[in-house]
């Protein structure tokens, strides 16, 4: 078995400010990644250092030297540490807003079992609705077919255009579906809205939609942002929302899978729940997801090791998110003017991923073709990245409503991609035909 840092219960000695991080350290923190394959879709499942994944190999080793031990005495302190970090990154009022989960899926399905059991207790009555984006996760938008369809719920998806100009496009639409599903008295029981849409990619101007909603009477907001810390700031204060939750894995160099849920202290909070029942349940949503049954709970556990090593770069984690979205939006542009089309939206809507128009003499007429397009990337090229094709809009004639096609270009660590660029240059685009 290989060596084990001992967890020392003594006062620990300060630690000395981290040296800063160089090109070199940079590619042998991911020098386990294939250097075949140029990865250009960070936001799918992100990317973790060699040193985070040295940290999680060190917590599962522990557990395996002395199962009881650890879960006696480390693994909830050591959960506890981590959401107190969050809860300083995120601004919340106090620790115990903070609960550690798997994934935002899971934090999804905690905001909606509960939303269920509003309808089966008659808090809430048959047709009363849940509002979303159209654009909403395909994972989030499945979980609001299971728990409010099925309780009688009615759902509202809210259509937004695409390319999009600005945020007012965003609150317009926002604002009518809101309109429309209240006209005949229905009540609007949850908002489901995102950060930064999965597919394609946008930042969304989440505190207005939540202002919108308060003013609207909706009882309650979801804010899914699996996009969103390492990659924007976030202040769940000054959002506003009473559940909150982003991945720890993509964007902030976790290994795979952890997240935080965010839920606003009130008299609700006790009646939240993981969807899995284990020992601790009923000790409050923090603890109960502390505690699922015997897993793996590495990936929770590194965020301090992950802090050190952010500190290591110029600016800390916000220098990292400036340059990330700097140069995303440097190679989008470079890309559309060699290819004559577009951006999906204006810089200050990209975060670090940005949605590049592609040529049209590329024939992509479905998301079949996109994937075989994909595919085609991957294979010939060593180049993995998103493909998104938006179809025609039914009744429209004008060119902004006619189908189109775009390339997610997600961004991080510029030193691993700078020489990389090239991979998806538009004469090797032009190598691909719809057949």
């Amino acid at each position: 078995m290989a060596s084990l840092q001992p967890f020392n219960c003594a006062t620990p000695k300060p630690k000395s400010k981290p040296k800063p991080i160089t090109p070199s350290e940079i590619i042998a923190e991911f020098s386990h990644h294939d250097p075949a394959i140029a990865r250009i879709n960070n936001g799918s499942f992100g990317c973790c250092p060699s040193t985070i994944i040295a940290a999680q190999q060190n917590h599962q080793l522990h557990f395996l030297e002395q199962p009881d031990n650890f879960y006696f005495n480390i693994l909830k302190p050591s959960i506890l540490k981590t959401r107190q970090i969050i809860k300083t990154l995120i601004n919340a009022d106090h620790v115990d807003e903070i609960s550690i989960v798997d994934n935002a899926t899971t934090a999804a399905a905690i905001v909606l079992q509960h939303t269920t059991w509003s309808f089966f207790t008659t808090l809430f009555q048959p047709g009363d609705a849940a509002i979303m984006l159209h654009y909403a996760y395909g994972a989030v938008k499945k979980s609001v077919q299971a728990y409010i369809t099925r309780a009688g719920g009615h759902v509202i998806e809210v259509h937004l255009p695409f390319p999009l100009k600005s945020n007012s496009e965003i609150i317009e639409e926002f604002r009518k579906a809101l309109q429309t599903g209240k006209a005949n008295g229905r009540k609007i029981r949850l908002a489901v809205i995102d950060h930064i849409t999965s597919m394609p990619s946008v930042i969304i101007p989440v505190k207005e939609l939540v202002q919108m909603c308060r003013d609207e009477g909706v009882d309650r907001i979801f804010v899914d942002a699996a996009h969103a810390i390492g990659n924007v700031n976030i202040d769940v204060k000054d959002i506003g929302a009473d559940f909150y939750t982003s991945n720890l894995h993509k964007w902030f160099f976790c290994p795979p899978s952890a997240a935080f849920l965010y839920c606003k202290m009130s008299d609700e909070l006790s009646d939240l729940h993981h969807p899995v029942v284990s020992h601790e349940y009923g000790n409050g949503l923090a603890m109960e997801s502390a505690w699922i049954g015997t897993r793996d709970y590495s990936p929770q556990l590194v965020m301090p090791e992950v802090m050190e090593f952010v500190s290591r770069f110029e600016g800390g984690i916000e220098g990292i998110m400036r340059r990330n979205h700097e140069k995303v939006v440097e190679m989008a542009k470079m890309l559309v003017e060699a290819w004559g089309t577009e951006l999906g939206t204006p810089p200050d809507m990209c975060s670090s991923m940005a949605m590049v128009g592609l040529p049209p003499c590329l024939g992509i007429k479905s998301d079949a073709d996109a994937l075989k397009l994909r595919t085609h990337l991957r294979t010939c090229f060593g180049v993995e990245v998103p493909i998104y094709y938006r179809a025609p809009i039914s009744g429209c004639c004008n060119q902004a409503s006619q189908g189109w096609v775009y390339l997610q270009f997600s961004f991080i660590m510029r030193s691993l991609m700078e020489n990389r660029v090239q991979l998806v240059q538009p004469l090797e685009l032009q190598n691909f035909r719809r057949q």
